[in-house]
């Protein structure tokens, strides 16, 4: 090389690699086969790299060699950070030494912003081929992840697919249904709405990452999907502030239904609560967790049968009269509050005390009594399910998952 008496690449770089592991700290916990090997190597190709693009070639080649090595260090598990101080600390010692070598005569007239263009071209190199290989791996095990979370909900076996998965699968979990709403900017004509809606979910499924130490199975779409939290991860009081946290990554109040199953049940237990969601939406009823327990009459009330067709016809007197119809769904999802009621409405609590009288000399069951009030809650639950076409949810047939965007 030009001007560069005794230069050794070679050498140099190995001399570089000791001093990374003597004085920079995060190369000094990389394993020593690590240091000899691929930061050796990469180091001489870094200098080669400054050689050329100080001789005016072009480091095409050498760039590659580089992005190769760094997918190599995303694969074995070598921080970012731990890459990018090393390179940086290498080209800048590396620069010193070559400048230093050089023929005062032929070195560059503008020494800074010929380092800055190699670092240009080297950093976004390693980079994108890091994150790529990273991405690829993510994407693998979010693969395998998913393809366990179907099989227990298909209630097939699983051993394999948790041995390539990694995940190890509980005794039992707690099954939990969840509708995600639209959030705001879904539909504000200035802001693409596909962007918003991956954004809602990928918060939350951060938030259930970050809570479950990736013990936390889920497949979920921007419109809801199923969750499994393992029974030891969450009590009573847990699950429920779960829900809370997840409803604020989401940016949207989600509503969701719980069932605590044996892992070999988990199927069968994914019907039930789903079907369980279904009815707190036809409800109307407020986003938040539901058990089995807080809806066991509605769920049972919803079971096909001659009961169900004879209470359904009990509000067909109502069936001229939508505000009628309208005013008892919402007393009824606001927990029988007169003044909730007429604020959603946006009327009077006296028009809320005439209608539900109208209510009760058209049906014959006055709300105003313990056992009109029952019949007329059991008729509205019927009824919901009667109308299924024009359901709050339109998704009889999705009993686990929402949409098509599962991620």
């Amino acid at each position: 090389m030009n001007g560069r008496p005794g230069h050794d690449v070679r050498i140099l770089s190995r001399q570089l690699v000791g001093h990374f592991a003597e004085h920079v700290a995060p190369c000094s916990t990389l394993p020593g086969d690590a240091l000899q090997g691929d930061i050796t190597t990469v180091t001489r190709v870094c200098l080669e790299l400054t050689v050329d693009m100080l001789e005016g070639r072009e480091p095409d080649e050498k760039v590659a060699r580089l992005q190769r090595a760094a997918a190599n260090w995303a694969r074995e598990g070598i921080p970012i950070d731990t890459v990018h101080h090393a390179v940086h600390e290498g080209f800048r010692l590396a620069f010193d030494l070559l400048l230093n070598r050089t023929d005062p005569h032929l070195r560059p007239e503008n020494p800074a912003q010929l380092l800055l263009r190699i670092l240009d071209t080297i950093t976004p190199a390693v980079s994108l081929a890091y994150v790529r290989e990273h991405q690829a791996a993510v994407t693998e095990h979010h693969t395998a992840v998913h393809t366990l979370v179907s099989a227990l909900l298909a209630g097939h076996p699983t051993s394999t697919m948790a041995r390539v998965s990694g995940v190890e699968i509980e005794p039992s979990y707690v099954v939990v249904a969840m509708s995600i709403p639209a959030h705001p900017d879904e539909s504000h004509p200035n802001v693409d709405g596909k962007v918003v809606a991956r954004r809602k979910l990928r918060r939350l499924q951060t938030a259930l990452a970050d809570r479950g130490d990736g013990r936390m199975l889920s497949l979920l779409s921007i419109d809801g999907g199923t969750v499994l939290v393992p029974e030891t991860e969450c009590d009573e009081e847990q699950l429920g502030d779960l829900i809370t946290e997840l409803s604020a990554a989401a940016q949207v109040a989600v509503t969701a239904t719980a069932i605590t199953a044996a892992t070999e049940e988990i199927s069968a237990a994914a019907d039930r609560v789903h079907e369980l969601l279904d009815t707190v939406l036809r409800l109307d009823s407020p986003p938040g967790l539901y058990r089995f327990a807080d809806l066991a009459m509605e769920y049972q009330l919803t079971r096909p049968g001659p009961g169900l067709d004879r209470l359904g016809t009990l509000l067909d007197p109502l069936d001229g009269f939508p505000d009628l119809l309208e005013t008892l769904r919402r007393h009824m999802a606001t927990g029988l509050s007169r003044r909730r009621t007429a604020r959603q409405l946006q009327v009077h609590t006296n028009t809320v005390d005439y209608r539900l009288k109208r209510i009760g000399q058209l049906t014959g069951l006055d709300p105003a009594q313990p056992s009109g009030l029952w019949y007329l809650r059991a008729a509205l639950v019927a009824r919901t399910y009667r109308e299924s076409d024009s359901s709050p949810t339109g998704r009889e047939s999705l009993p686990r998952e929402y949409g098509q965007n599962i991620c």
